[in-house]
C-alpha cells in the first residue's frame, strides 16, 4: 500500500510539474509574439515616418530650386547645404551683399516650405545651424590648435549670423516665438569635410548646414543624421 502511495504522490507531482511547464511555455510563446507585435509595429511606424519626411524634403528641394536657389538638399534627411562662397566673403561672418539678397529668398521659401507642411509643422523640434570652414583656412598663421578654434569661431559666428537673419526678419513675425525657441547654433571648425576623390575639396566644405531634429519617441532619424554626417567623409562625385 505504501508503494501505491507513493506513486500516486509522484503523479501528482509530475501532473503539477507538466502543467508548469505548459503554464511557462504559454507565457514564453505570448511574451515572444507580443515582442514581435511590437516589433513590428514600430518599425512599419519608422518606415512611414521615413516616408513623410522624404515626401516633405522633396518638396523642400522642389521649392527652393523653382525659385533659383543654390542649395544641397539631402532627401533622406532634410540637411540643407549652403555654401559660404553663397553667404560670406573670405573669412569673414559677415553677410556679404549676395549673402544678403541670397537670404532674402532663401529664408522666406525655406521656412514656408517647412511650416505649410503638415508633417513637418507637427514634427519639427529643432532646427540645428551649423557652421563648417575648411582646413586650409588660417594655415599657417596659427599653431594647429590655435588654427582649429579659429575656424570654430569664424564656423560658429557664420552659423549665428544666418539664425540671426532668420529669426530676426519680417518673417520671423509669421512663424514667431516658435521659431526662436526651435533655432540652434552650433560651429564644427574643419571636422566635417567633405571628401571628392580622396581629397578634400576646399568649396563644398566651407558651409553652413541647416539640420532638422524631429519629435519622434525613437532614436531613427537621429541615427539618420548622424550616418549623413559620416557619409560627408566619404562623399564623391
Amino acid at each position: 500500500m505504501r508503494i501505491k502511495h507513493k506513486s500516486s504522490e509522484n503523479n501528482e507531482n509530475n501532473i503539477f510539474w507538466i502543467t508548469m511547464t505548459d503554464l511557462m511555455t504559454a507565457l514564453v510563446l505570448a511574451f515572444i509574439v507580443l515582442f514581435f507585435y511590437s516589433y513590428m509595429t514600430s518599425f512599419y511606424e519608422k518606415i512611414q515616418q521615413s516616408a513623410e519626411r522624404e515626401k516633405a524634403t522633396q518638396a523642400l528641394e522642389q521649392t527652393l530650386k523653382a525659385q533659383k536657389i543654390d542649395t544641397a538638399v539631402d532627401i533622406s534627411t532634410g540637411v540643407v547645404k549652403i555654401s559660404d562662397l553663397s553667404l560670406f566673403t573670405l573669412n569673414s561672418h559677415e553677410l556679404s551683399p549676395e549673402g544678403k539678397k541670397f537670404m532674402e529668398k532663401f529664408v522666406p521659401a525655406y521656412l514656408d516650405s517647412l511650416f505649410t507642411n503638415e508633417y513637418m509643422a507637427e514634427h519639427i523640434d529643432k532646427i540645428i545651424i551649423q557652421g563648417h570652414t575648411d582646413s586650409q583656412t588660417f594655415k599657417g598663421e596659427f599653431s594647429a590648435e590655435e588654427q582649429y578654434m579659429k575656424n570654430m569661431e569664424l564656423s560658429l559666428k557664420r552659423a549665428f549670423t544666418v539664425a540671426n537673419y532668420i529669426t530676426s526678419t519680417k518673417y520671423d513675425r509669421k512663424y514667431g516665438e516658435r521659431l526662436r525657441k526651435m533655432v540652434i547654433v552650433e560651429g564644427a571648425s574643419y571636422s566635417s569635410p567633405i571628401i571628392r576623390q580622396g581629397k578634400e575639396d576646399y568649396d563644398k566644405s566651407r558651409r553652413v548646414e541647416l539640420k532638422l531634429v524631429m519629435k519622434e519617441k525613437d532614436k531613427f532619424l537621429e541615427t539618420q543624421n548622424k550616418n549623413f554626417d559620416k557619409s560627408n567623409h566619404s562623399e564623391k562625385d
